[in-house]
């Protein structure tokens, strides 16, 4: 079993520790940080969780937010990010840690001063990513049951962005961009066609999710057979759609910073026409 050297408790159930190749990690436990002082040893059979923060500005920040809270919600935000483990069987991304620690500790502050904030992306964080929704809205259900207050159905949403971040280890400040673009595609295209797509209905769903595809296959740079022909064809017959599908892969190739392909565009304009059709 490992020893730990405590360099700071953060508070009563945490504190930040040397392990023995001298690797700076979290430990967390009940009434660690209150009996444990600066260069304690404690051994691992007292330390109910830990985990590393190897990135420093990571830890600069947890090392701030952490103090700030009580024992009690603390250890309600940790149950929290036990059950996006549990049910998702995975090695989690380090950064929910402070992320979603950071994000929990702001919506209860704004909420405790009456300050409901609009989650204008739920409709498509829920299609988008159903999994990550459903754990999302079971941590919204668990911390108002436990700590006896209300946070809103924007919450789930917000939630599972990090819920996400965490499981595929992605950056949430990149989940958040991408789930904003996709929402700003899709005003454009209700804006430019002049349609109001029903966002219970089948057709968002699949909207959403094509750009969603799209967007991933840019981000990784895939490239998808280009029907030549096709193309033309499209450009003459449903110039709207065509021109309209550009403006997006443009909009999308400024967002992520990669280059785009006329066979995204090809794609996209059929699907654009398809719903265009249904809305005439």
């Amino acid at each position: 079993m490992s020893d730990f050297i405590v360099k700071k408790p953060l508070n009563n159930n945490v504190l930040i520790a040397l392990d023995n190749y001298q690797n700076e990690v979290v430990l967390i436990g009940s009434g660690i940080g209150f009996h444990y002082k600066k260069n304690d040893t404690i051994k691992e059979e007292f330390v109910e969780k830990l985990f590393v923060l190897r990135d420093q500005e990571q830890q600069d920040q947890y090392k701030k937010i952490v103090p700030q809270i009580d024992d009690y919600l603390l250890q309600k935000i940790i149950d929290s990010i036990d059950m996006i483990q549990k049910r998702s069987s995975e090695i989690l991304n380090e950064q929910v840690h402070v992320a979603l620690t950071d994000h929990l500790l702001f919506a209860i502050n704004r909420l405790e001063k009456g300050m409901a904030i609009i989650n204008p992306f739920l409709s498509e964080t829920k299609i988008l990513y159903p999994f990550e929704f459903e754990i999302a809205a079971d941590i919204v259900d668990f911390l108002n049951q436990q700590l006896e207050i209300s946070l809103p159905d924007g919450e789930i949403g917000f939630i599972a962005l990090h819920v996400h971040s965490a499981i595929y280890n992605k950056k949430i400040s990149d989940v958040n961009r991408y789930s904003q673009l996709i929402t700003q595609l899709i005003d454009l295209i209700e804006s430019k066609l002049n349609i109001e797509i029903d966002r219970a209905g089948i057709e968002y769903i699949r909207l959403v999710r094509h750009i969603r595809y799209t967007i991933d296959r840019l981000v990784k740079g895939e490239v998808v057979q280009e029907p030549k022909k096709i193309a033309e064809l499209l450009k003459t017959e449903y110039p709207i759609c065509y021109n309209l599908s550009w403006k997006l892969m443009k909009i999308m190739q400024q967002t992520i910073k990669k280059p785009v392909y006329e066979a995204e565009a090809v794609y996209l304009t059929m699907h654009l026409q398809r719903l265009y059709q249904k809305y005439e």
